[in-house]
């Protein structure tokens, strides 16, 4: 489950610093609040009581 949020908030990430250097802010928030919904959902689904693993 965390690999996944992981990967979906890396990629976030990248397009919206990505869209930030083209001066889309805009574009921006809008990845970044769909990558912080995206990953709500991956953890309530999950029932959201799997630890990390050191």
């Amino acid at each position: 489950m965390y690999q996944k949020m992981y990967t979906v908030l890396c990629n976030a990430v990248t397009c919206a610093v990505e869209n930030l250097r083209e001066y889309e802010v805009g574009k921006a928030l809008e990845v970044l609040m769909k990558a912080q919904r995206e990953t709500e959902e991956i953890y309530i689904s999950s029932g959201g009581d799997e630890t990390p693993e050191a």
